[in-house]
């Protein structure tokens, strides 16, 4: 597993895209096996490395299918919705809580995130309304940021694997 988030109603899905499985399996609050999607592929519902999950307010399931350099968003049962793709790789995602939520996603260009990295803010229609940081070892600068935890919509924590490190980063509206 790559990533994990949970819905309102406590249900785990799972990101499972490490090998070859490129799937996202969904668990009752309890642990019980309720159901995958997703397969190797490049097609909606299909995926190339399932890095990250995020679920919002309404229960659609975006993931970040880094492979094919798209997010894409499901029902609460699978059933492919839409999808975006102006995000670079993504690499890690959260989403702001709060009446209007956003998705916060990290892009790496390249294995050690040292060439090309930034965090994009989108709106969940893929919009994206702002962008920040480049690649390098500095504040601000990221080598890889595998792990995103949104605070709040100006509050981020940034892990980072290439420069093992987490960053807080406080954003100005």
């Amino acid at each position: 597993p790559s990533d994990v988030a949970w819905d309102r109603a406590g249900n785990i899905y799972v990101a499972d895209g490490l090998g070859s499985n490129n799937r996202i399996a969904k668990f009752d609050k309890d642990g019980r096996f309720l159901a995958h999607w997703g397969s190797t592929g490049t097609a909606a519902g299909q995926f190339n490395g399932v890095k990250a999950i995020a679920i919002d307010a309404q229960d659609n399931v975006y993931v970040a299918d880094t492979g094919n350099k798209r997010i894409q968003v499901f029902d609460a049962q699978g059933t492919f919705k839409s999808e975006f793709g102006n995000v670079g790789t993504p690499r890690a995602m959260c989403l702001t809580r709060g009446s209007t939520q956003y998705l916060y996603i990290s892009h790496a260009a390249d294995e050690d995130g040292m060439a090309d990295a930034k965090i994009y803010k989108v709106q969940l229609d893929g919009k994206v309304v702002g962008q920040f940081g480049s690649a390098g070892k500095s504040l601000r600068e990221f080598g890889v940021a595998n792990s995103l935890d949104c605070r709040s919509e100006t509050e981020l924590l940034v892990g980072e694997m290439t420069n093992w490190r987490v960053q807080k980063v406080t954003i100005r509206k």
